[in-house]
C-alpha cells in the first residue's frame, strides 16, 4: 500500500520553525511561529490558568467522556463572551455551541457541516488568509474561493474591491470573516467598514462564518467583536468559530467551539444534530481539561477579573512592540515608511518586506519571518528590537 506513496511538500511555516531551531546563531529572532511570547521570548502559562488548574486538581471527580458537543457549561460562557451578557440571541433557541478541539477543530466541523447540509455551497476566504483555512476546508470537500482583502499599495483594507466581490457571490454561499486581528495582515475593518460589510453580506444572502481566534488581542474584549455583533444582528444565519488558544494561552489544551445561529429554534435543533453527527464521525469527543479551565475562570468573578488583567498585559505588550519598532526605524532614518505597522491589530503584521528582503534577514541576521513578509510582532522584545530595526534597514537597501 505505501511503497508508491508520494511525499507531500511540508508546511512552509513548520519548515521555518525547524530551520530556526537548527540555526546555531545565538542572536537569532523568531518572528514566524504564531504564538504569543513575553519579553523573555517564552510562551507563558497565565497565572490565572495555574490557579484554575489547582482548583480542578482538588475538585475534579471524573475523567469520563463529556459527550460529542462537549462541556455544557462552556457554551453559554463563550456565547456571552462573544455577544454580550444580555444579547437577545442567548436563550432564544436560535444559537447553540459545540465544544471542539481548538479553533481548527471548529473550522473543520463547520466545513463538514456545510458539506453535509449544502454540498454545492462555496466558502469564500480573504486574500490573503491563514493558510490552514485552505487545507481544513479542502479536507471537508468544500470548494474554496477568495475575495480581495489586502491593498498592498496602501497597506490597507481593499474595502471597495471586497464589497464588489460580495455582491457577486451566490446566495447561500459562505464567507469567512476574521472577527479581529486579521491573520496574516493585522488589518481589521473599521466600525463603518464593518457596517458596510455586514449590510452587503445580509443583502446578498451569504452566510457569514466568523473566525473569532483573537478576541481581546486587538483593542479589547468588547471592541474585538463589534463586527461579529453587527453581522449576527443583520444575518438570520451565521457560524462562529472560537479559539481559546491565544487569549487564555491554552495552545496545547485545544479549546475551541463552533456556534451555530439559525433563523428558528427548530432549525437550530436539527442543525445541531448534524453537528453532533459530524463530530461523532471525526473525533467523537473533545478533550475536557482545557474547557474546564476556561469554565472555571469565566464563571468566577475574581478569576475573570484576573484573566482580563493578564490579557490586557499581553495586548499592551504587543502594541508597545509595534509602536517602538516604528519609532526605532524612524530614529535611524529608515528610508521606508513603516508607520502602518503601529495601526495594525493583534500579533501579526504584513510588514511590506519582500521575499528577497525576508531571505536576507534570515541568511544574514538569523531573523526568521514568513516569505510573504508576515511577522509575529509578539516575537519582538526589548532585547532584540534594536537589532531587528537595523537589520530591516539594511535589508531594504539591497
Amino acid at each position: 500500500m505505501f511503497e508508491q506513496v508520494k511525499a507531500i511538500p511540508g508546511d512552509a511555516l513548520l519548515a521555518l520553525m525547524v530551520a530556526f531551531k537548527n540555526d546555531p546563531n545565538p542572536n537569532k529572532i523568531d518572528l514566524g511561529v504564531g504564538v504569543y511570547k513575553d519579553d523573555t521570548g517564552n510562551t507563558p502559562i497565565l497565572k490565572v490558568v495555574k490557579q484554575a488548574e489547582s482548583y480542578l486538581l482538588a475538585h475534579e471527580l471524573s475523567k469520563g467522556y463529556i459527550g460529542a458537543t462537549g462541556s455544557p457549561e462552556l457554551a453559554p460562557l463563550l456565547q456571552k463572551l462573544m455577544l454580550g451578557e444580555n444579547h437577545p440571541l442567548i436563550g432564544s433557541g436560535r444559537i447553540a455551541t459545540a465544544q471542539t478541539p481548538g479553533g481548527t477543530g471548529a473550522l473543520r466541523v463547520a466545513g463538514d457541516l456545510i458539506n453535509a447540509v449544502k454540498p454545492e455551497a462555496k466558502i469564500w476566504v480573504s486574500d490573503p488568509t491563514w493558510s490552514n483555512h485552505f487545507h481544513v476546508f479542502a479536507g471537508s470537500g468544500v470548494e474554496v474561493r477568495t475575495y480581495p482583502y489586502y491593498d498592498a499599495q496602501r497597506n490597507a483594507l481593499a474595502i471597495d474591491q471586497m464589497l464588489a466581490c460580495i455582491t457577486q457571490m451566490t446566495a447561500g454561499d459562505v464567507i469567512l470573516l476574521h472577527a479581529s486581528c486579521h491573520n496574516p495582515t493585522g488589518i481589521d475593518p473599521s466600525f463603518s467598514q464593518w457596517q458596510q460589510i455586514s449590510k452587503a453580506v445580509a443583502e446578498r444572502g451569504v452566510v457569514p462564518l466568523i473566525d473569532c481566534a483573537y478576541q481581546g488581542f486587538g483593542e479589547g474584549l468588547e471592541e474585538d467583536v463589534q463586527g461579529l455583533r453587527l453581522l449576527v444582528e443583520q444575518c438570520p444565519e451565521a457560524l462562529i468559530t472560537t479559539s481559546c488558544s491565544k487569549n487564555f494561552g491554552l495552545y496545547n489544551e485545544r479549546v475551541g467551539a463552533l456556534s451555530v445561529i439559525t433563523e428558528t429554534s427548530e432549525a437550530n435543533q436539527k442543525t445541531m444534530s448534524q453537528v453532533a453527527n459530524c463530530i461523532r464521525a471525526n473525533y467523537s469527543n473533545p478533550p475536557a481539561h482545557g474547557a474546564a479551565i476556561v469554565c472555571t475562570i469565566l464563571s468566577d468573578n475574581t478569576l475573570r477579573q484576573q484573566w482580563e488583567a493578564e490579557l490586557a498585559e499581553m495586548r499592551d505588550r504587543i502594541r508597545l512592540m509595534r509602536t517602538t519598532l516604528v519609532k526605532h526605524l524612524k530614529e535611524i532614518n529608515c528610508s521606508r515608511d513603516f508607520s502602518f505597522i503601529a495601526e495594525q491589530k493583534g500579533m501579526f503584521s504584513y510588514s511590506g518586506l519582500s521575499k528577497e528582503e525576508v531571505l536576507f534577514l534570515r541568511e544574514q541576521h538569523g531573523i526568521y519571518a514568513v516569505d510573504t513578509g508576515r511577522i509575529n510582532v509578539a516575537g519582538i522584545n526589548a532585547n532584540n528590537i534594536e537589532r531587528l530595526g537595523f537589520a530591516i534597514n539594511q535589508a531594504i537597501q539591497l
